[in-house]
């Protein structure tokens, strides 16, 4: 017998080897018609898989979202078998689970597949899905796994394989159909009853622009019709609230390939509105304490070879830039942090000056893949309401929880009413993705704990989520139809003031290090504007609109009064146009 420990640490015995969906029947058949996947012990696990010692089990249903991405990622397996099935020959790059659906990247060599082809492809998906297919799990070694897709002649696949340790791959067989796969999935093919292919998109394999483009088909699915229905009326309700389209016909932003693609222009009343969103953060900010900084667009390679950002994001970056001088290169700084250690470390401090607060709207540069690119959401060159907080560890806590409330405010006054909160924490298993001390990072990461237990906010914990860095609390807001957007950011760090050994000379007359946060409650200007966009489907709320007051004279003969009225001394205009604000800010 073993130990089960439900998430209400309810304990149950059972014989060594039950399923998770074992574990479902015997508590009700209900609940073992929905299980969808599970996890044992913080793995992702099949509903279907044998557990044989002691364990923690959750049990996933479509409700959640770890139950959506297995239903998600089976799909795309059930979408690959249909696609191999019409069109043999077929090779498959990578298909997962992504928010809202899934994708896989296939090549069919001389064959092309488009939007036309569609209507064959979900039939053939339903058909299969009908015969109730299991998905069977197999740990095979690393040269059955070669073998395997050496004799199916897929190079994609051989890749992967090549890059993974022997003893660690698996993979998934259901129907005709075998794919390297870690799972989890369905019970079976069965759950799959409505299929939506939505559209084809060019990939190159690894996001290389140097290698093939493959072909990437996106699709979702749902347990029942009623669900794709609904979904699809939303799709139709996004298209219209879609930022570039309403960005357009507002004459907010526009783009330029002669500027260069990801690089969006600011028209004159987009720059109105932003100006706006940034006057009002910078009063906020400044009744907090925040001092207002500003730094250049590019630094010394060597400052962010410093603070690890080099190292981490180099391949994301703009190439170095080299200046007539041998050996000196500079860079298109891809965060503002380095900068703000800087103007810190420019003359000392005591424990009395501190915390020291710098904001600042930086515009910082990364080198995003082309098909990444999308509106004002993914670009490659952004602003952010960076500020950077350097505090005492007394001082920490309360500093973050002042920030929390600056986030809050900003969310109530845009009327982003729902809202979830994450903690991210790193990887203890993977120590490569970051920097710093386990001590540094016990201390930071137990602080946002605090901080946020303390606030009451309801947050979810998601482990190998945090910055290299530093752990972090982000903020992920929901729009007006639904859909989740990650915003706001706040992160603590221990790290960079030791990499750039700043200091402050404490109340014992020695030297300690400041502890830092970092912090951007819009996130970045660009993918704000587009989320507040979409929210209010263009409709700004009064304070912000660009246009706030038109004089319509409403007939010939109040024409010289309606000129009158717009020559009116600024001042008095101003006024008029502050006392609008007032009014709406304090409704």
């Amino acid at each position: 017998m073993i130990n089960i420990t439900l998430p209400d640490d309810t304990v149950k015995q059972f014989d060594e080897g039950v399923t998770p969906m074992d574990i479902a029947k015997s508590i009700s058949e209900g609940l073992a018609r929905n299980v969808i996947s599970s996890k044992v012990n913080g793995e992702p696990w099949d509903a279907a898989r044998p557990i044989n010692s002691d364990a923690s089990v959750k049990l996933f249903t479509w409700r959640d979202d770890e139950g959506k991405a297995a239903f998600w990622h089976s799909s795309a397996h059930l979408m690959a078998e249909a696609i191999e099935d019409l069109y043999p020959g077929t090779k498959f790059g990578i298909g997962p689970d992504i928010e809202n659906g899934f994708y896989y990247d296939i090549d069919t060599g001389d064959k092309v597949i488009s939007s036309e082809n569609f209507k064959d492809i979900e039939d053939k998906m339903i058909e299969i899905a009908r015969k109730k297919q299991g998905f069977t799990r197999k740990d095979v070694s690393k040269k059955e796994a070669i073998q395997h897709f050496t004799n199916k002649g897929d190079e994609y696949k051989l890749e992967l394989i090549k890059e993974l340790e022997d003893g660690s791959i698996t993979l998934y067989e259901s129907g005709n159909f075998t794919d390297l796969c870690r799972g989890p999935h369905l019970p079976d093919t069965s759950n799959i009853k409505a299929v939506k292919l939505l559209n084809v998109a060019g990939a190159y394999w690894r996001g290389d622009e140097k290698r093939k483009q493959l072909t990437r088909i996106y699709g979702v699915s749902f347990p029942k019709q009623k669900e794709l229905t609904e979904y699809l009326i939303l799709l139709e309700e996004a298209k219209k609230r879609d930022h570039r389209k309403i960005g357009k016909e507002l004459e907010l932003f526009t783009f330029s390939q002669e500027v260069g693609v990801g690089l969006p222009l600011w028209l004159p009343k987009g720059a109105e509105l932003r100006e706006r969103l940034e006057n009002f953060l910078k009063k906020v900010q400044k009744e907090a304490g925040y001092e207002q900084v500003l730094t250049p667009h590019i630094g010394r390679k060597e400052l962010y070879v410093t603070s690890g950002h080099y190292e981490k994001y180099g391949q994301d970056s703009f190439h170095p830039i080299s200046t007539p001088v041998e050996g000196e290169e500079f860079m298109l700084k891809p965060m503002n942090c380095p900068h703000h250690c800087e103007i810190y470390k420019s003359k000392p401090h005591s424990y009395k000056d501190l915390p020291i607060r710098y904001a600042e709207f930086g515009t910082v540069y990364r080198y995003e893949q082309s098909g990444e690119l999308h509106g004002l959401t993914r670009v490659r060159g952004f602003t952010q309401d960076d500020a950077h907080i350097f505090c005492t560890p007394e001082q920490l806590k309360e500093e973050f929880i002042a920030v929390i409330d600056i986030v809050l405010y900003i969310f109530k006054t845009l009327d982003f009413a729902d809202f979830i909160t994450q903690i991210s924490l790193r990887d203890p298993k993977d120590n490569d993705k970051y920097i710093g001390s386990d001590e540094n990072w016990e201390k930071a990461e137990k602080a946002i704990l605090e901080a946020v237990e303390e606030t009451e906010l309801n947050a979810v914990i998601e482990v190998g989520e945090a910055a290299f860095y530093g752990p972090k609390l982000d903020f992920i807001v929901k729009d007006a139809i639904g859909r989740k957007w990650q915003l706001g950011t706040i992160q603590v760090d221990y790290n960079l003031p030791d990499r750039f050994e700043l200091e402050y000379t404490g109340s014992d007359n020695e030297k300690h290090r400041p502890v830092m946060i970092h912090r951007a409650p819009f996130g970045s200007m660009e993918r704000f504007v587009a989320v507040l966009i979409e929210h209010c489907a263009g409709k700004f709320p009064l304070w912000l609109t660009p246009e706030q007051l038109i004089i319509l004279p409403i007939s010939e003969k109040y024409q010289k009064y309606a000129e009158k009225v717009l020559k009116l001394p600024p001042k008095l205009m101003t006024g008029t146009r502050r006392l609008v604000e007032r009014s709406v800010m304090r409704n």
